[in-house]
C-alpha cells in the first residue's frame, strides 16, 4: 500500500475511535498530533494526546487506536505515543467537532 493510502486509511480508522464521554472521534477532536510512516511504509508512528491528562478512559482510547491501526495492510509495527505538549485546547478541534459539541 502506498504512503498516501496508508495515511488516508489511518485517518479513516482514527475517525472510528471515540472517547466514551465525548460524541466526537479522536481525529476531529484534534487529539492526533502526528502521523508518520517509517521503514518503507511498514511502521506507523502516531503522537496523540487526550482532552485531559487525567482522562479515565486513556488506556482504552490508546489501545483502541493501536488495535484499529494495526489492521492496516502492510504495517508491521504501530507505535502510539501519548504526549501532553502542546496542551490540547478546543481550538484544535475541526469546525464540525466544535459544532457537534456546541462550541460555535
Amino acid at each position: 500500500m502506498e504512503k498516501l493510502n496508508i495515511e488516508e486509511r489511518a485517518i479513516e480508522l482514527l475517525r472510528t475511535v471515540f472517547d466514551p464521554e465525548i460524541p466526537v472521534n479522536v481525529y476531529d477532536l484534534g487529539l492526533i498530533y502526528r502521523i508518520e510512516l517509517k521503514d518503507d511504509n511498514t511502521w506507523l508512528d502516531i503522537d496523540m494526546t487526550l482532552t485531559a491528562p487525567s482522562c479515565p478512559a486513556a488506556d482504552f482510547i490508546v489501545e483502541d487506536v493501536r488495535q484499529k491501526l494495526e489492521t492496516i495492510e502492510g504495517l508491521k509495527r504501530v507505535d502510539v505515543n501519548l504526549v501532553f505538549e502542546p496542551e490540547w485546547t478546543k481550538d484544535m478541534m475541526t469546525e464540525e467537532a466544535r459544532m457537534e459539541l456546541g462550541f460555535m
